[in-house]
């Protein structure tokens, strides 16, 4: 694993984690294999160690996936489900406004309908809340108007691990509820009081792979009922059979697809069963039949055919945000409606709906984005207060609820630390935080919440590196004022100092198309498998700089005598042309470089590329 550190000046003032060298382990695995020894060292940097590991890896297969049985709950849950078909009464999906709650929502609808007795409507309806008028979680009102319609088993996804009190209406209206969720439970309260909870980090479950994303759990349940439907029932017209070869050749791979965008746009580690579910369902995306994401690809510039689906950073960087962009910027529900459209037309229609609604969306970023610089830029003129702040929090009035999650991982990017971002509206604050990495973030709100009185928030949740809450203005000095005195001591210079891990040396005979063939064998990349980077050392740079559209930069780099190749530095983070100038870079100057293996796929241009991830003036000591 990697331990060794150098601390030597880089453009971005980053540690260099650096491997290893390689044991017994990778040169084990790069002979079984027969696979260079960076392939290997790679694969072991990852925890994978064996050649029997190595193949489960590399060939993910469905038969991989866990016994949906496996999770607390889902026994009673399958059986109220086909009580409900075989009754034939009306089942309400409570989903969520993001992608895994849309396409969760979407899948569990599809596997219901797939086993209700053809020759009448589906049972199932779906509510999508609003971000804005609703808010996260499952309201009292939706519910009431559910009981009144008729409803008796709603089914939550994406949500629900601590709707308590929803818990309570539900019983009050008769209605049962089965809450199917992946985020973390209350650690005092339990569970909420329903039919069935079905969440692999529940108190007692003893599921395998507890990294499953909200889609993922909805999947399993809509998994167990078509297994389940498998066999016929006593009763003919309680439900409808499915065949088995007609599941495991079809309809799970169809739903895989949703899983897949899910699993990747919640940025779950694609590890374990996660690898498996997106390795497959990207699979599957090569075959567009569905109108409505298939004209979304389109206008995003997927490109998915027969030989080669999208990549998840296809799907993470130009799907998913479209599909996100209907929850953050209008009506949720749409996503939904595109994934169930019945004609090309329609389908084609609410995906240019999303489309624009991206655009919108990416409008109203940049502005308050602007605003929030601003703030950061004073901050770091003011250094000793910017170090006791430890978590940050930024607040605006009138800000865009829809786009503050998005603008807090934009101040991790620029400040290193954990940050949250409040938009005030009518005396109330809405809040979205990101952390770094090993700083637990719901544990540090919980703690500001519950520290002494007042209590600060009125709803919050999430995870170690992700939360939202909602609490009243002037309670926001002393969110500030707790968070920062709970960071005193957690959060080390180590966290926030930003650390580049290098997966390999790579020898410059390795950097040919060839490379980027085994690099397929290791995707998908995301996160818990992020793409390898690899190291450089003592290339030349034949020609000046050039700036590319006036933020980026090319260099061309001789990494051998024989050999050049073109490195891009795109300015996401770090304006690289004013970088490269100021740290004196010029033709014939020596660097070492870090960066990722791209493909140029230009028929008189192409070939192998770099991306610039990092670089610093190569040591005299290690000039050739």
């Amino acid at each position: 694993m990697p331990e060794s550190e150098e601390e030597i000046a880089t453009a971005r003032n980053a540690r260099w984690v650096l491997p290893d060298e390689p044991g017994v382990e990778a040169h084990g695995l790069a002979v079984a294999l027969e696979q260079p020894l960076w392939f290997a060292q790679t694969l072991v940097s990852r925890g994978i160690e064996t050649p029997a590991d190595a193949r489960r890896f590399l060939v993910p297969d469905i038969a991989a996936l866990h016994d949906p049985m496996l999770l607390c709950g889902m026994k009673e849950a399958v059986v109220r489900v086909l009580q409900a078909v075989a009754k034939r009464e009306p089942i309400l999906i409570y989903g969520d406004y993001d992608v895994d709650g849309t396409t969760a929502t979407v899948l569990l609808k599809t596997a219901i309908d797939r086993i209700t007795p053809a020759g009448g409507p589906s049972l199932v309806r779906y509510h999508i809340p609003h971000r804005i008028r609703e808010g996260y979680g499952i309201q009292s009102s939706v519910l009431a108007e559910a009981a009144t319609q008729g409803i008796r088993l709603v089914i939550s996804v994406d949500t629900g691990i601590r709707a308590f009190a929803a818990a309570e209406e539900s019983k009050r209206l008769g209605l049962d509820l089965i809450v199917t969720d992946h985020h973390l439970p209350d650690g005092m309260q339990g569970i909420p009081e329903a039919v069935a909870v079905i969440n692999p980090n529940q108190p007692g479950c003893d599921y395998p792979y507890k990294e499953l994303c909200g889609a993922a759990v909805a999947f399993k349940l809509a998994h167990a009922l078509l297994h389940a439907a498998t066999k016929p029932a006593t009763d003919p017209n309680a439900y409808r059979a499915v065949d088995f070869l007609a599941l495991w050749d079809k309809l799970l791979p169809s739903l895989l697809k949703l899983v897949a965008i899910a699993t990747i746009a919640d940025s779950v580690p694609l590890t374990g069963e996660n690898r498996v579910i997106v390795a497959l369902g990207l699979r599957a995306l090569r075959d567009q039949r569905q109108s409505g994401l298939r004209a979304l690809f389109d206008l995003a510039g997927v490109v998915a055919d027969e030989e080669r689906g999208p990549s998840a950073t296809d799907i993470a960087f130009r799907v998913a945000p479209r599909i996100n962009a209907a929850g953050r910027m209008d009506v949720a529900a749409d996503v939904v409606r595109m994934f169930l459209a019945r004609t090309p037309e329609e389908g084609a229609a609410l995906a240019a709906k999303l489309h624009q609604l991206n655009e919108d969306r990416r409008n109203v970023e940049a502005s308050v984005l602007a605003t929030l610089e601003t703030q950061m830029e004073a901050l770091r003129a003011d250094e000793p207060a910017l170090s006791n702040m430890g978590c940050l929090v930024l607040d605006g009035e009138g800000w865009h609820r829809g786009v503050i999650g998005i603008l807090a991982s934009r101040v991790v990017e620029r400040m290193r630390r954990p940050a949250l971002v409040i938009a005030h509206e009518d005396g109330q604050a809405h809040g979205s935080g990101r952390s770094v990495s090993g700083f637990h973030l719901l544990d540090a709100i919980t703690a500001a919440h519950s520290e002494e009185e007042p209590l600060l928030f009125d709803r919050f949740g999430g995870h170690a590196h992700a939360v939202g809450f909602s609490l009243p203005s002037d309670r926001v000095p002393l969110l500030r004022e707790r968070l920062s005195a709970y960071s005193t001591g957690k959060l080390s210079s180590a966290m926030l100092q930003e650390r580049i891990a290098i997966d390999a040396e790579l020898p410059s005979a390795e950097l040919n198309p060839d490379l980027i063939k085994k690099l397929h064998l290791l995707e998908p990349f995301g996160q818990g498998n992020r793409e390898p980077l690899f190291l450089s050392r003592d290339c030349q740079v034949e020609e000046a700089p050039k700036t590319l559209k006036e933020r980026h930069i090319k260099l061309r780099i001789r990494i051998s005598p024989e050999s050049t190749v073109d490195c891009l530095g795109w300015s996401r983070e770090i304006v690289w042309p004013e970088k490269i100038a100021e740290m004196g870079i010029m033709s014939g100057s020596r660097i070492d470089v870090v960066y990722r293996v791209r493909e140029n796929r230009h028929p008189q241009f192409g070939g192998v590329e770099m991306e610039l991830c990092d670089l610093r003036l190569t040591s005299p000591t290690t000039t050739n």
